[in-house]
This record gives structure tokens, sequence and C-alpha cells, in this order.
């Protein structure tokens, strides 16, 4: 149980880190509110709470497949492959970006109002977010057979992808509130390729895992 919590948690920080519609949210509330130091925790919840909808959406919309050895391998394969190319993308990505420009001052468009009903909006607005849950994060719950019939693995398995999202936003939110001009750009970028590694080696496992061992009907 300790591995889905620790699998969980790198996962959802390697993409927590990856710069996105969320990270760029949290920074401007940081900014512009009175107390910013804290947006981030609203805003945090507001994305838990889309998450655990979702993630109990996804758990009952394919529950009738999960007696399907077929499905449940096939969704755990292309999980894994999506992770893995997502990983090379960060790398790849990694490499056209310029980290010299002042990552806080990026421009944000869109919803600007409160900070919880924001997590819920900037998520649902993302089409990566979607598509991450319905493939890679769909194909995590299968290959750690999380499932309505093992509560505290989806409690764990929730707990453990939300505490990923806080480790690194919530930092975030509190240096820039006090000031901060930048991330450090060598660091940053050293950090975005190590995950990106940590993606691939994973999606590698994934796939390889799921084949060997398939998941039981």
């Amino acid at each position: 149980m300790i591995e889905i919590f620790t699998i969980s948690f790198l996962v959802a920080l390697t993409g927590a880190l990856t710069p996105g519609p969320l990270l760029t949210f949290t920074i401007y509330k940081s900014i512009k509110q009175k107390r910013g130091y804290i947006s981030a925790i609203f805003i945090l919840l507001g994305h838990a709470t889309i998450e655990f909808a979702l993630i109990i959406g996804l758990l009952a919309g394919a529950l009738l497949f999960f007696q399907n050895i077929i499905f449940l391998t096939t969704v755990g394969v292309i999980g894994g492959t999506f992770l893995l190319i997502y990983g090379i993308l960060v790398v790849k990505d990694v490499y056209k970006t310029n980290f010299t420009t002042d990552l806080v001052q990026e421009d944000i468009k869109g919803f600007k109002g409160n900070s919880y009903v924001g997590g819920i909006v900037v998520s649902l607005s993302n089409p990566y977010w979607e598509f991450w849950w319905a493939f890679i994060g769909l194909g995590l719950l299968i290959n750690y057979h999380v499932s309505f019939a093992n509560p505290l693995e989806l409690i764990l398995f929730f707990l453990g992808h939300e505490l990923g999202d806080f480790v690194w936003y919530i930092p975030i939110s509190v240096f820039v509130y006090l000031g901060g001009k930048s991330l450090n750009p060598k660091i940053y970028k050293y950090v975005l390729i190590i995950c990106g590694v940590f993606m691939v080696i994973f999606g590698m496992y994934l796939i390889v895992n799921i084949i060997i061992f398939p998941p039981g009907v």
C-alpha cells in the first residue's frame, strides 16, 4: 500500500513541476490576492475536489469493463505509453524553452475569480488534464489494482496524488507572494529533465509490468 501512495505521489509531482494553466493561475493569485501566500491551498482544494469526482467517475464508468482482461491490459499499456511519450516531450521542450524568461510574469487569460472555484474551472478547462486521467491516470489505477473493492488503496492513491501537487504549488505560492522574481532557471531546467526521465522509465515499467503480470479478473 505504501508503494501505491509513493508512486502516485511521484507521478503527480513530476506532472505538477511541468508548467501549465494551474501553475500560472496559482502564480497569478499569489501575486494579486491580499493573502496570496494561502491562495495555492484553496486552488488545490478545488483541484482535488474535481479530481476525486473524476476518479470516482472513471472507476464507476469502467466498472463493467474491469472484468475484461483485454480492456485492463490495453488501458494499462496505453497509459504507460503516453506517460513515456510525455516524458520524452518534457525533456525535448526543456531544450526549446527560454528559461531566462521570468516565470511569474507569465500572463494569464480566462478565469481570475475565487481561488477554490478557479482550481476546478482551470482544471476542467485544461484538455491535457482530462486526457491525462483518461489514459495515464486510469492506467495507474489499473496497474495498481485500485478500485472500489479496495477503498484504503483508493484513498492512499488519491492522497498521494494530491500531496504531489501540494509539495510543489504551496512553496511556489509563498515564494511568489514574498516577492520572488523568478526561479533559478538552471535548477528548474534540470529538475524538469529529471522529471522527464522519470516519466520515461516509469512509463516503460508500467508497459512491461502489465504485460508480464496482467491484472486478474
